[in-house]
């Protein structure tokens, strides 16, 4: 497996025999699945060796299937990238974005989009003067709900396979929950920005929290599944933010205003979230191994 480097090796046509046969020991065999991801020859090795077993003949014909049934323009570098002359060229870029998956595409993006004009639209359009507290308030459930919607069976019909992968399990969720976080962070900010104060904390104020019950989410889903866990933490966030301010009805947006700068300013309470934050990934951590099965329960 070396080529004279104990750092880099390259799949011998043995290994990759023995791995096309299955007898090849799972360690390996994960380990040489994770290399070839980024290795275009031993790619070419590999599948070369499996198309000369009896499960060759049948992954072709399903090949062959997959690619009548699509359309030209995207059959003919399909072709090209199985040609056994032209080994296939890793894209970094293209599996990153494929591994974000759900988290920046369906229906998850546009509703990110939707609070966000529609925040603006309130403040601008009726002059409701508690619009970025009522953002403030909705903007940390938002990371929440990308990450229930972007991991598990329901958002992926080859959950449970990608999850035993080597780039599954946990790295996987990490990619999505950091795709959530890198569209709704600087988006929802921007628009916290734009509009008026009206005695609200900072429009950055609630990134720690956001950050935090993101994190939490996915610690909880270890436990619970993806949704239930959404459903507490950002349930359990709604529910403290906007349940004393419907005591108060008259003054709503004031109410709101005090109810969040009570739990965003001051030293005190952002240092709360950061420790929040810490401890979800310590468990995220520790969990590990759970998040290889399904989630989304």
């Amino acid at each position: 497996m070396t080529n004279g480097n104990a750092r880099i090796w390259h799949v011998s046509d043995d290994l990759a025999a023995r791995y096309a046969e299955g007898v090849l020991p799972e360690p390996d065999a994960w380990s040489l699945e994770k290399h070839v991801e980024g290795c275009g020859g031993c790619a070419a090795t590999v599948s070369e060796a499996v198309r000369g077993t009896a499960a060759g003949t049948v992954l072709a014909q399903v090949r062959d299937a997959v690619l009548a049934s699509m359309p030209p323009a995207q059959a003919a570098p399909a072709v090209r990238r199985g040609s056994p002359r032209r080994p296939p060229v890793p894209h970094r870029f293209a599996r990153l974005l494929w591994a974000a998956g759900p988290a920046v595409r369906g229906a998850w993006l546009p509703a990110v989009l939707v609070v966000a004009a529609g925040a603006l639209a309130l403040a601008y359009g009726t002059g409701y003067p508690g619009t970025r507290a009522l953002l403030l308030a909705v903007a940390p459930v938002v990371p929440v709900a990308g990450v229930a919607l972007s991991y598990g069976p329901h958002a992926d019909p080859l959950h449970e396979v990608t999850a035993a992968t080597p780039g599954g399990g946990l790295r996987l969720a990490l990619t999505r929950t950091v795709a959530v976080l890198a569209v709704s962070l600087p988006l929802l900010t921007l628009t916290g920005l734009l509009l008026p104060a009206s005695g609200a904390p900072a429009a950055a104020a609630w990134l720690l929290p956001g950050l935090a019950l993101a994190l939490g989410s996915l610690a909880l889903a270890s436990f619970v599944g993806c949704r239930t866990a959404a459903l507490l933490t950002g349930g359990g966030w709604l529910l403290a933010a906007l349940g004393p301010v419907a005591a108060e009805p008259g003054g709503a947006a004031g109410a709101l205003a005090e109810q969040l700068s009570r739990c965003f300013d001051g030293v005190g309470a952002q240092s709360a979230w950061a420790s929040a934050a810490v401890l979800s990934a310590v468990l995220v951590t520790a969990r590990r191994p759970v998040y290889d099965r399904p989630l989304g329960r």
